[in-house]
């Protein structure tokens, strides 16, 4: 009987499965979408329910795939940051924040006011949607619900423990963790100093144990199967591409722009994120809350599919015809743009088309993952590895070639993150598993005509 691993990926808008085998091909993969909730502007929420049932149907939609094999664990990645409020079951109190959600914003003056040794311990740019700032809310504006919690979990975390009923539910690993604004990354550890800057009780914050550690076994179709800690997307994508020189970008709803190898150090006023990976090291990260979700809602607005967008993005010259996009909808971290900086078209003339929203919607995100980029300090010209839906679209690599000035080749991995969750999984059972990494062509850049003007109304604009 053969042996398959599952690695599962909690996106911000869906849910991607994977079957590894033992030689590391994908015997079979499924996806489920959903959206998440934004009850008022600057929120975002999600009830914890509905990754469950995805989760159960893409389980369901992938079983009659591996009949004839043992399912030998699974690891599950997450969307990064925000808090989810849990009782000693592992049940949610409310609806998880998500990390699109702002309502941390005003609380995050009290990290800015921690003695100098302490915020520089955190090693990172300061964000409304990471964990600290969203329990500083619920401490100010939702006192019960904090008072009834057992735990304060990642996604991932609230995600597993709905498998594992009757397990302590509060567990978490360096990648996660790391990503918070409550973790020193100076002494690897949590920040007291932070923990008191988010008004919550210390016991709230779950045990941090290795990612790849086996937390207990899951009543699933095909079996009872152990279940690991896993770990934050962006690091599991680094873990399946094997990576560990040059630059990564994972464009899915946000962008990630990532560097591995990073060495922590201390830093008042960072410009890009200092993470932990799943394997005891770190890296860097300089991030984008608006990436593919901004082309969603340009798809949504112009009426098109996403099929149909990227058909229409391909069919204009560079340039959009002067129209120029940017795809800051929900506010950015503070180095590309600000949380208070908003999106949308501008130079739209009587001759404007669909087609040119469409073609300056795609280049403004690409614009925007440049500037990004820039901040990684990447002087040399390896060719950048690219992930991600957006990895799929031939205008979008190309476009991001010619805007970097270096080749990019995309991963032929759908879900890198879910690969990398089945990588972890594989070695809390003692299966080294080597994924089949089907690299795309090296995309090298040839800039067209027009470019470098759009460049630059989209930086003057």
């Amino acid at each position: 009987m053969a042996d398959v691993l599952l690695g599962a990926d909690l996106g911000t808008s869906g849910l991607k499965l994977v079957a590894l085998d033992s030689a590391g091909g994908v015997v079979a993969e499924a996806e489920r979408a959903y959206g998440y909730d934004r009850p008022a502007p600057g929120r975002a929420e999600s009830d914890v329910r509905t990754w469950h049932a995805a989760l159960d149907a893409a389980v369901a939609a992938v079983v009659p795939r591996l009949a004839g094999t043992r399912v030998r664990a699974l690891g599950i990645a997450g969307q990064m940051h925000g808090a989810v409020l849990v009782d000693g079951s592992g049940a949610a109190l409310r609806p998880a924040l998500l990390w699109p959600d702002q309502r941390g914003e005003p609380h995050l003056a009290r990290w800015r006011d921690l003695a100098a040794g302490d915020r520089a311990a955190l090693g990172n740019p300061l964000a409304a949607g990471m964990t600290g700032p969203l329990l500083a809310w619920l401490a100010r504006h939702e006192p019960e619900a904090l008072r009834r919690a057992s735990a304060v979990l990642l996604p991932k975390d609230a995600l597993r423990a709905t498998l594992l009923p009757g397990t302590d539910p509060a567990v978490t690993d360096r990648s996660d963790a790391s990503a918070t604004l409550l973790w020193d990354v100076v002494a690897d550890d949590w920040s007291a100093a932070a923990v008191a800057a988010a008004d919550a009780d210390p016991a709230l914050l779950p045990v941090v144990r290795p990612s790849e550690e086996v937390v207990g076994s899951a009543r699933l179709p095909v079996g009872e199967v152990p279940v690991v800690v896993g770990g934050a997307d962006t690091p599991l994508a680094l873990l399946a591409s094997g990576a560990n020189t040059g630059a990564q970008i994972n464009l899915g709803s946000g962008a990630q722009l990532l560097r591995p190898g990073r060495r922590p150090a201390p830093s008042v006023d960072p410009v890009v994120h200092t993470y932990a990976d799943t394997t005891g090291g770190w890296y860097a990260m300089a991030a984008l809350q608006n990436g593919g979700s901004a082309w969603e809602w340009a798809c949504g607005v112009l009426g098109l599919s996403w099929a149909e967008f990227v058909d229409a993005a391909a069919s204009v010259p560079a340039g959009a015809g002067g129209v120029v996009f940017r795809p800051f909808l929900t506010g950015e971290r503070g180095t590309v743009a600000g949380p208070d900086d908003r999106g949308g078209w501008i130079g739209l003339s009587a001759g404007t088309t669909r087609a040119d929203l469409a073609r300056a919607a795609v280049e403004g995100v690409v614009f925007a993952v440049r500037t990004a980029f820039e901040l990684l300090d990447a002087a040399d010209r390896e060719p950048v590895l690219l992930t991600g839906g957006g990895a799929r679209s031939g205008v979008v690599v190309q476009l991001l070639a010619d805007v970097l000035e270096r080749p990019v080749r995309p991963l032929g991995l759908r879900s890198a993150s879910a690969v990398g969750a089945a990588l972890l999984a594989g070695r809390g059972v003692g299966m080294d598993v080597h994924p089949e990494r089907d690299a795309g062509p090296l995309v090298e850049p040839r800039p067209a005509r027009g470019l470098a003007d759009a460049a630059a109304r989209w930086t003057g604009a």
